[in-house]
């Protein structure tokens, strides 16, 4: 096993998510950027989103409803293609959002034995051999238990496919080299932006986002940040993609992509783990990787 590339084999990145959508609204422009660059990129998504939510009001209808795991397939594929990259189900069912005190379903992701779904995704890592791996931090970017076990997941796959003693059934050993968790939608992202909205005379749709936001929460640590402001595009239709997730007069698609470029044309990250050497801050999530650099 030597996870370093060699001149002319082409990079491989990883992007562990928890449901259908999530690869479209947390770093999408990076795996579009890298996909463009010839990158070979894979979206590993833990669970179908079947208990989610109809999000856009447009599609809240009972066929819809009725067939949910079978439509966000589909749009996972659409988004897959748009964005350029590979896809594949992790194989777990989706855990919803239960309300306080109420059980998590049975048969759920989040209450699924960790080695059970660790060994999965250390048999996919052993297969694709990316040199790397992105998913949430531990808080999951948001409490949902499925990012909670996302996290979990991922991070105790990155620490055991290298190790042959670990799932030996699993496949041949791989250790990717550098480990990344996303700062997506941040308080400090929201506030640039509405800042910069709200300067120029625009509504920025994100007072109600910003006041949710605890004074206090504890802000992840960027050392890592992408440029990639000329792939927003591909990744809003990525997004819109996922019509039952994204209502398109709503949310996120409200504010003026012009301005987003100008004042945060970044996709940012925090690197968790890293076998190369590396100086931060970084620009390139494969700094340290590419040969010669």
């Amino acid at each position: 096993m030597n996870p370093h590339p060699t001149p002319g084999e082409p990079l491989r990145l990883m992007s562990v998510h928890a449901h259908p959508d999530d690869e479209s609204s947390k770093g999408a422009a990076t795996l579009a950027k890298y996909a463009a660059e010839g990158v070979d990129v894979l979206v590993v998504t833990c669970t179908g989103g079947e208990r989610g939510d109809v999000l856009n009001p447009a599609m809240d209808r009972p066929d819809v409803r009725a067939n949910l795991a079978e439509i966000r397939r589909a749009e996972m594929a659409a988004a897959r293609q748009i964005l350029g990259v590979r896809q594949q189900f992790l194989g777990f069912v989706d855990s919803g959002l239960p309300a306080a005190g109420e059980a998590l379903p049975a048969d759920c992701f989040a209450v699924q034995p960790l080695a059970e779904a660790t060994e999965r995704l250390v048999g996919l890592i052993r297969e694709f051999r990316p040199h790397v791996v992105i998913t949430y931090d531990p808080t999951g970017g948001y409490p949902h238990p499925d990012h909670v076990r996302t996290h979990q997941v991922t991070a105790a796959a990155f620490a055991s496919a290298g190790d042959g003693t670990h799932y030996p059934a699993a496949g041949e050993p791989w250790q990717p080299l550098k480990l990344y968790y996303h700062g997506a939608l941040s308080r400090a992202w929201f506030q640039t932006m509405h800042d910069a909205l709200t300067a120029r005379g625009l509504d920025s749709g994100m007072r109600e986002v910003l006041a949710e936001f605890p004074e206090d929460a504890p802000a992840l640590e960027i050392t890592t940040r992408v440029p990639c402001a000329e792939h927003f595009a591909t990744r809003d239709r990525a997004l819109l993609a996922h019509a039952t997730q994204i209502d398109p007069d709503a949310g996120f698609m409200r504010h003026d992509r012009d301005v987003e470029r100008q004042v945060w044309p970044t996709e940012d990250y925090h690197l968790a783990r890293s076998h190369v050497e590396v100086t931060l801050p970084e620009d390139d999530l494969f700094t340290g990787v590419r040969p010669g650099r």
